[in-house]
């Protein structure tokens, strides 16, 4: 009678920890697929950048669906829509502080994507071994219970008990284990992945005030299609 009330206890504590189980490996997986597409999306997207010639030649990339793409698409839709300098460089930095602005913006948005998710894992991480030790010591504490009705607290009555409700709290630990390692793990890769992202904001950056310079060289040429952001910077500073 003991032992069957007692495992209810645990029982209850082992389905939660089953359930924080399969949320962890799920959310593992997934999470590896994403940093995995991430990472070969933006290798190819950036191979392509590095290559390009211009501004309108990075227009031209085809949109792998990466967030180096979609980061440079911001910045493309930023100088295509943003007003022309005056003869005398007006508006550009406006038109430089708006590109910045846009694209730490998306950077921002990249971010919170690649996080998602993390949050559980780190609630897992911390509380399933509480969760575990809560079960082995309600258990214990209805396991002792019944033996003091019984009567009878010979080691061959009290190790069933107490050895099933201590099974709870090393569940716990192996379920927290994963959720922890594998948080870490993705927090690195999600610094990593921002880090590259802030470079390819600054080469992108840097392309825009190549082509104004050039751009500011050649007033007598036909403009490009794209608006550089920098025409007039020169004088500015």
């Amino acid at each position: 009678m003991f032992a069957h009330s007692s495992s209810l206890a645990v029982n209850a504590t082992l389905w939660l920890l089953a359930a924080f189980s399969i949320a962890t490996w799920a959310l593992l997986l997934s999470k590896a697929v994403q940093f995995l597409r991430v990472g070969s999306g933006n290798r190819r997207y950036l191979n392509a950048f590095r290559a390009a010639q211009n501004l309108q030649s990075v227009a031209d990339i085809p949109d792998n669906r990466s967030a180096t793409a979609r980061l440079s698409a911001v910045g493309i839709g930023v100088l295509r829509h943003a007003p022309p300098d005056g003869n005398d460089g007006e508006h550009a930095w406006d038109r430089h502080e708006l590109l910045e602005r846009n694209l730490k913006q998306q950077v921002l948005r990249e971010r919170r994507t690649l996080e998602s998710g993390l949050a559980v894992l780190a609630s897992v991480g911390s509380t399933a071994p509480f969760v575990g030790l809560f079960g082995t010591v309600w258990g214990i504490m209805t396991a002792m219970k019944d033996i003091s009705r019984i009567g009878n607290a010979s080691i061959d009555v009290v190790a069933g008990p107490i050895g099933e409700a201590l099974i709870a709290t090393g569940i716990g630990i192996a379920v927290a284990i994963p959720a922890v390692l594998s948080f870490n793990f993705f927090v690195r890769r999600v610094k990593s992945v921002i880090a590259d992202l802030d470079d390819f904001s600054n080469d992108f950056l840097n392309l825009a005030q190549h082509a104004a310079l050039r751009a500011e060289r050649r007033p007598q040429e036909t403009p490009h299609r794209l608006q550089p952001v920098f025409v007039g910077a020169k004088s500015a500073s």
